[in-house]
């Protein structure tokens, strides 16, 4: 019988009415699993920009200074008085964090599907996967191949059933290639591998050279540097070659997402054999899935009238798309691990240090080609 701790060591975030930001350890009572339900201990969660959104939400981590708490470690930042409006419906509330991870189920309940995976290596999605374990219902695990390296079982959900579901989006709404943009991250380099085993012509939009060169090494065939003056043209050349009519943007704030629409309606009149007032008739259409600019998104309708801007999230996608979907996103993920959906990290930590004041600036900066992994039993 595997031995258990009473307590279960957790990361918390809270927001407090008085504008501060609060994130520290507390040891809670360790879980015990209903019949459907699996206690697993966590040895890999990876911190994407979505657990980042709620680690550290609109606080100013300028003023994050580094403190503790019944001999844990805390940071403490101040929230101004926007980040309080965008965060008013979680003051107060002490959230846990991490949307998903990888590690061994312990115990589990009494149901037949739960007991078949004690002792078995899974990944996990669900939140709250910043702590040394986790009690999860069953269908929120996915079993992985025996001798699966936990690090290559942590990233099995948010950045490989996302890009999945770029592609599941294109063919649903009867697009025929995809814009990307940040696409130098580890979600857009899976994002390459997935559309040239599939055939579908691909626009990477990077902001440097040395993702361009990233990106490059993967074979990518359309790479578009943002900071580059002739951007614009680059891009509508890019466009008018794959006939991309549908974008992805991590961006959120700025220009960018109104650019796409604009390069797309610039190769689509060039379609176009009468002229128009309307512009043309191709539907063009931009999800915004990230927000690594928190600013506003800004507009220049230079793009007819046959366009939409909207928000994408994985979740609704995955009820949308049904379980027939979905369970083959999953079965691609897996057979797929170690090649297409391989996640690469640059550090790994503990829960303590990753409550280190320089760590965590490290690791909120968001840079490419640094990801990092807490070992949450280290």
């Amino acid at each position: 019988m595997t031995y258990l701790p009473e307590t279960n060591l957790v990361m918390v975030t809270l927001v407090k009415p008085e504008g501060q930001l609060e994130v520290y350890l507390e040891r809670r009572p360790m879980p015990e699993p209903k019949p459907h339900e699996v206690l697993v201990k966590v040895l890999t969660t990876p911190i994407n920009p979505s657990d980042l959104g709620l680690l550290f939400g609109g606080a100013d981590m300028s003023t994050a200074r580094a403190g503790t708490r019944d001999g844990l470690p805390m940071i403490t930042a101040d929230v101004p008085p926007p980040g309080m409006r965008a965060m008013g419906g979680r003051i107060g509330d002490a959230l846990l964090i991490g949307n998903e991870g990888c590690g061994v189920v312990v115990a589990a309940g009494s149901n037949p599907e739960a007991q078949a995976l004690v002792g078995k290596t899974v990944a996990l999605l669900g939140g709250e996967m910043y702590a040394e374990y986790r009690c999860v219902p069953v269908q929120m695990t996915m079993a992985l191949p025996q001798g699966t390296d936990p690090v290559d079982g942590a990233s099995c959900f948010v950045n490989p059933l996302t890009s999945l579901a770029f592609t599941e989006t294109m063919r649903m709404e009867n697009h025929s290639a995809i814009v990307h943009t940040a696409a130098a991250s580890n979600l857009g380099q899976m994002l390459v591998k997935i559309c040239a085993k599939d055939g579908i012509p691909l626009v990477n939009i990077v902001r440097s050279d040395a993702q361009v060169e990233i990106l490059k090494g993967i074979g990518a065939q359309h790479i578009v540097n943002s900071s580059a003056d002739d951007f614009q043209d680059k891009l509508v050349d890019a466009i008018v070659e794959t006939g991309a009519t549908l974008g992805f943007d991590a961006i959120g704030g700025g220009k960018l997402a109104g650019q796409i629409l604009s390069a797309m309606e610039v190769a689509a009149v060039k379609r176009m054999t009468n002229y128009s007032r309307y512009g043309s008739d191709t539907f063009k259409q931009v999800y915004i899935y990230g927000a690594l600019d928190l600013g506003p998104t800004v507009l220049n309708r230079s793009f007819g009238l046959t366009w939409s801007l909207s928000g994408f999230l994985l979740t609704p996608f995955m009820a949308k798309a049904g379980m027939e979907v979905v369970g083959r996103m999953r079965k691609r993920v897996v057979d797929e691990l170690t090649t297409t959906f391989k996640s690469n990290y640059s550090h790994e930590i503990s829960l303590t240090e990753a409550l280190s004041l320089d760590t965590a600036h490290a690791y909120n900066a968001k840079r490419t080609g640094e990801k990092y992994l807490i070992r949450p039993n280290a």
